[in-house]
C-alpha cells in the first residue's frame, strides 16, 4: 500500500465534500492506516505523543470523528478500535457501503468484507420484521486461516 497516495486521495475525498483533511486529522489517518490492525483511541493518543508531544484525548477523538464521518475508518465496537476502510476513496453515497468485519480471538487480525449478498439478506429479514436500515455493520468473531492451522 501506498500511504501516501492513500492519504492523499483520503484529502481529495474530503475536499469534494466541502471538508478538509487538516494536518492533524492526516496523521490520525495515517497512524490508523500504519497501525496493521484495529487500533483503539488511547493507543493512537500514544502514538501522537510520541510524535507530537503533549495531546489530550479529545484532540484524538474528534479526528477519529471527522474519519468515521468521512467513509475513511470504521469504529469496529466489540474491540472498540478503529480500522481505515478498504473502501475509502470511493463514493458510497450518505448510508455508505454495507460492510462486515470478522475478527479473529487468537490473534485480533480482521477483515473487512463488502459482501453485498449479506447485506440484502440482512434488508430482506429487517424489512419481514417492518424495520428499515440505514446502516449495516456485522462483526463476526471466530479464527482466522492462519490461527486455525
Amino acid at each position: 500500500m501506498d500511504l501516501e497516495a492513500t492519504l492523499d486521495r483520503a484529502a481529495e475525498q474530503c475536499a469534494a465534500r466541502g471538508a478538509q483533511l487538516t494536518p492533524l486529522r492526516r496523521k490520525v489517518m495515517r497512524l490508523v492506516l500504519e497501525a496493521g490492525q484495529p487500533v483503539g483511541a488511547y493507543a493512537l493518543l500514544d502514538r501522537l505523543r510520541d510524535e507530537r508531544g503533549p495531546a489530550a484525548p479529545p484532540t484524538v477523538y474528534r479526528a477519529l470523528d471527522f474519519l468515521l464521518e468521512q467513509g475513511l475508518v470504521h469504529k469496529l465496537e466489540r474491540l472498540n478500535a478503529f480500522t481505515p476502510c478498504i473502501e475509502a476513496g470511493h463514493d458510497h453515497g450518505a448510508h455508505g457501503h454495507p460492510h462486515q468485519f470478522l475478527i479473529c480471538k487468537a490473534c485480533g487480525d480482521t477483515i473487512e468484507l463488502t459482501d453485498h449478498a449479506v447485506a440484502h439478506a440482512l434488508e430482506h429479514a429487517a424489512g419481514k420484521a417492518g424495520f428499515r436500515p440505514e446502516k449495516m455493520t456485522v462483526e463476526i468473531e471466530g479464527i482466522c486461516a492462519r490461527c486455525a492451522a
